[in-house]
């Protein structure tokens, strides 16, 4: 029963610097369990009508009713909502969807798929509704949670993933056939976030089934990131992952990057890995000593730090969230409020806000339903208790029912400024928006177990506690019990702890003084010993039959034009 303490090592540090609950929600008179509702309300009137209207597409078109197929043809919302159905106590659908799933999903078919895409949303979902089976009360095999028909069709997904990473560097590919594997002609140029967005899943799968090929594959893309960094320690937007040279020089936190610094961290608290968490602390040194401003985080060439774009991008709200996970609460906050100036500014995020102008970039003034600071503001209360946090998710509850939704659904905000919408609803409004509002509002969710209780299950290699808390989520805010890991193999000694990190890396910052230019934390003596570089060496059939068809984007960016690099307009459309 002790193997697996250690994962619970990091959230018990957390819960030390945690309030007791209710004083945020007293203290402005905000009705929490009417938001809860509400926000329930919402996941139903959005969830039916993609069975009614769209399923067994991938997403929902709520302005004329129908489907689409988006990134691969996998019934995509389905798998993306089904942890959020636990999660909302309806453990009878999320019953029904399994079966469905297992009946009707196909990964042997001829379609061209995000690698990046599919896997957060496609094998992350998987393997969450996988570990929280037995608590929505299906009948597990023997073995679980080693096996089981979920995970099967994971590492299904997930093989159908890996000739994306033959390449020269380790690096993968942004698009690979599912039939057929990597297409000849496809292009070496990669974003970021789209090399180094595996280790959580990867890893998982490698853990439960035994094989590493998984977990070595997403370290490999990792550690290469990691060797390609500039001398200033900053990493660029896009990469060609057979050369490793930078087509994109652009250096921040926000689209085409944003995920891989997550998962630095949450790979660290997941694998207790010191390597993973010790590249991370080291990329946050050169992020505030060349792309802080004021609490803002611009971008800048990475090889000289200079500001390339004076713009905050919506994506870039989850930095508060990460910052929150490594205990930098205060810097977290301060960060936070700009953002929800933003948001309080135009009822939304727009993909990219103009800092200096106080203003939304061109074409660049939509609002998708994203999740990021509503999940920022669900890490950070858990954390503080500020009712302030949950002014945000009343803010956005209120902004999204009135300018969003519509009579089969919410549609995607095209334009904040005149609430113009447009005809999709994406599978993360499902999967993270309305999942991380409707935990903001529920203090007494199972996923904010403390540990108080937990289950404890019989494995082929011996007793093994599960749902005890301490959760990570995926960047689709699929969330994994950490303890699963250690379920399906010997006992091993475990031989780091995260606390022992952040307790070393903080009590260098307590002396620090805050100011408003360029921020900088170096300090004689503040360093992160530095990983060495290692060597890169329900419904019925489908109504249209599909070949050979394509996902919107290959990245989690924008669309990409090489050329503009050197002006440092990564993210502008090609038009």
């Amino acid at each position: 029963m002790l193997r697996s303490l250690g994962c619970w090592l990091f959230l018990w540090a957390l819960r030390l610097l945690v309030p007791p609950a209710g004083t945020g929600a007293a203290a402005r008179g905000l009705d929490v369990a009417s938001y809860r509702e509400r926000v329930r309300a919402m996941f139903y009137h959005a969830y039916e009508h993609y069975l009614e209207s769209a399923f067994p597409y991938d997403e929902l078109r709520p302005l004329t009713c129908d489907g689409q197929d988006t990134w691969g043809s996998f019934s995509l919302t389905l798998i993306d909502a089904l942890d959020t159905l636990l999660i909302l106590g309806n453990v009878s659908e999320f019953q029904r969807v399994v079966n469905v799933l297992q009946e009707g999903v196909d990964f042997d078919i001829d379609v061209n798929a995000s690698v990046f895409e599919t896997n957060i949303r496609v094998v992350g979902g998987l393997l969450s509704a996988h570990l929280l089976s037995k608590k929505a009360g299906i009948e597990v095999e023997a073995g679980w949670p080693c096996s089981g028909p979920l995970l099967r069709m994971a590492e299904e997904a997930a093989r159908k993933l890996l000739p994306a990473f033959q390449t020269p560097t380790g690096m993968p590919y942004g698009t690979v056939n599912l039939l057929h594997g990597v297409n000849p002609g496809e292009t070496p140029v990669t974003c970021t976030a789209g090399i180094g967005t595996f280790i959580v899943e990867f890893a998982t799968l490698s853990h439960l089934t035994g094989d590493p090929v998984f977990e070595d594959v997403a370290r490999k893309a990792l550690k290469a990131l990691w060797k390609n960094r500039s001398d200033i320690g900053l990493v660029g937007n896009h990469i060609d992952v057979i050369t490793a040279k930078w087509v994109a020089q652009d250096a921040g936190i926000g689209a085409g990057v944003d995920s891989y610094f997550e998962y630095l961290v949450k790979g660290a608290i997941l694998l207790q890995d010191k390597e993973l968490m010790s590249m991370f602390l080291e990329y946050n040194k050169a992020i505030k000593n060349y792309t802080k401003f004021d609490d803002w985080y611009l971008w800048v060439q990475m090889y000289k730090g200079t500001v390339s774009m004076p713009v905050f991008q919506s994506l870039e709200a989850y930095w508060p969230g990460l910052q929150s996970l490594i205990g930098d609460v205060d810097n977290a906050m301060r960060t936070f409020l700009n953002y929800y100036t933003v948001w309080k500014q135009f009822g939304g995020l727009p993909e990219f806000y103009n800092i200096p102008q106080g203003y939304t970039v061109d074409k660049r003034e939509g609002y998708p339903l994203r999740p990021e600071l509503i999940e920022s503001a669900m890490y950070l209360y858990r954390a503080t208790r500020d009712p302030t946090l949950l002014e945000l998710g009343r803010d956005a509850v209120e902004s999204i029912e009135k300018i969003s939704k519509v009579d089969c659904g919410f549609a995607t905000i095209k334009d904040l400024r005149d609430h113009r919408l447009d005809n999709r609803m994406e599978s993360f409004f499902l999967a993270e928006t309305v999942k991380y509002l409707y935990l903001l509002f529920d203090p007494d969710n199972f996923i904010h177990n403390d540990g108080s209780a937990f289950d404890v299950v019989i494995t082929p290699f011996g007793e093994c506690v599960l749902n005890a808390g301490g959760y990570v989520f995926n960047t689709e805010a699929h969330p994994i019990d950490p303890a699963a890991l250690h379920c399906c193999r010997k006992r091993k000694e475990e031989q780091w702890e995260v606390e022992d990190l952040m307790r070393e890396f903080y009590s260098l910052k307590k002396t620090r003084k805050f100011t408003l230019k360029r921020t900088s934390d170096r300090s004689d003596g503040e360093t992160a010993e530095a990983p060495e570089d290692a060597p890169s060496g329900e419904g019925g059939e489908k109504r249209n039959t599909k070949k050979n068809s394509h996902s919107l984007l290959t990245c989690p960016s924008q669309s990409f034009n090489s050329k503009l690099a050197v002006l440092g307009q990564v993210f502008l459309d090609n038009t």
